[in-house]
């Protein structure tokens, strides 16, 4: 059975725009799921890449704050995770735990301003911990030997503000 060139542009604007997967554009549309996949290979063969055109549309309008909320817990898991070993590594003296908890603090600080800017609404969240990791370097710079004893505690308040401000 033949399909005209308004059945294939339907089964892309599912597919990128509404997120389907082939099969299940298939089933709705009542084609072959060979016949689909026929079509998105050609259209890549063509320079039409609906994956990519897919991965466009996700990332415009809120498909960005989404992104940018992602990034940010992958983010937080990973800077969490560092701090963790960190705080539990005896071998690591007080000055190195200073040293480390600064690197991370500018990390974090550059992460959250990124974040900030690709979405308004964790730009609050930005603010909050830019103080707070303006206030970690601080210490560390300041007060190595209390470098631990404020690992114990920012890391917790730093989860608190993120619950409060996204």
């Amino acid at each position: 059975m033949a399909h005209g060139p308004e059945t294939v542009a339907k089964v892309r604007a599912l597919y990128v725009h509404d997120r389907l997967n082939l099969d299940a554009i298939a089933d709705r549309l009542d084609i072959g799921i060979a016949t689909a996949r026929r079509w998105k290979a050609k259209a890549e063969a063509e320079g039409d890449d609906w994956e990519r055109a897919r991965s466009a549309a996700r990332m415009a309008g809120d498909g960005t704050q989404l992104i940018a909320q992602m990034i940010l817990e992958d983010y937080l898991t990973l800077h969490q995770a560092t701090v963790e070993g960190v705080k539990a590594d005896p071998s690591i003296s007080p000055i190195d735990k200073a040293e480390i908890l600064s690197r991370l603090a500018d990390a974090f600080t550059k992460t959250m301003a990124a974040i900030g800017k690709a979405s308004p609404q964790l730009s609050r969240l930005s603010v909050a911990t830019d103080v707070l990791q303006r206030f970690a370097k601080f210490v560390g710079d300041g007060h190595p030997h209390l470098a631990e004893s404020l690992l114990e505690v920012i890391e917790p308040f730093a989860a608190e503000l993120a619950k409060e401000y996204s």
